[in-house]
């Protein structure tokens, strides 16, 4: 088992439910591409939710080359996706990684993109096992590796909404 099966699992999970979210609720990320000139049909948004929670969903279940390749393509994209809004100062309230969410494009963002592609390049090239397995290698049926996912996941989804947030109210009350 890769030192990178937990970090690609998270990167895969919140894959997931960013692209379950976007499918959901395209408006905002449909927006946020065409603040930057990109076209951006709502379905099309959906459509690539639903391509972004499929692709994380067998990424994590086989660890198919191909599949965790394309969710460090995703990722890769996301990062300069997220580079581009900042070295323009575009104003986007939102990038719409997570539907409703207010998740403005921020460093964190590109942080947090980088490293979810570097994990899922280290299974690609190095391919590890499917969830079932890495989870049935660890101690206590893999309860504790599972929990610690989760957590991982939600700490990142944190990150990515509620840090840059807290950062600017910061900030702004520091300003003032």
């Amino acid at each position: 088992m890769s030192a990178a099966a937990g970090p690609f699992t998270i990167a895969a999970l919140l894959l997931a439910a960013g692209g379950v979210s976007k499918a959901l609720a395209p408006g905002d990320t449909a927006n946020a591409m065409r603040a930057l000139g990109l076209p951006a049909l709502p379905v099309l948004v959906r459509v690539g939710g639903v391509a972004e929670a499929l692709i994380a969903a067998v990424a994590i279940a086989t660890a198919n080359r191909v599949a965790v390749l394309l969710v460090a393509v995703s990722y890769l994209a996301f990062a300069g996706f997220v580079a581009i809004a900042l070295r323009r100062g575009t104003p986007i309230a939102t990038c719409g990684c997570f539907g409703k969410a207010d998740t403005p494009p921020s460093l964190m963002h590109l942080f947090v993109n980088l490293g979810a592609a570097v994990a899922a390049l280290a299974i690609a090239f190095n391919p590890g096992d499917g969830i079932g397995d890495v989870v049935a290698a660890q101690p206590l049926s893999g309860v504790p590796y599972l929990l610690l996912t989760f957590v991982g996941t939600y700490v990142a989804f944190l990150t990515l909404t509620l840090l840059p947030r807290t950062l600017a109210l910061v900030r702004q009350s520091r300003d003032s």
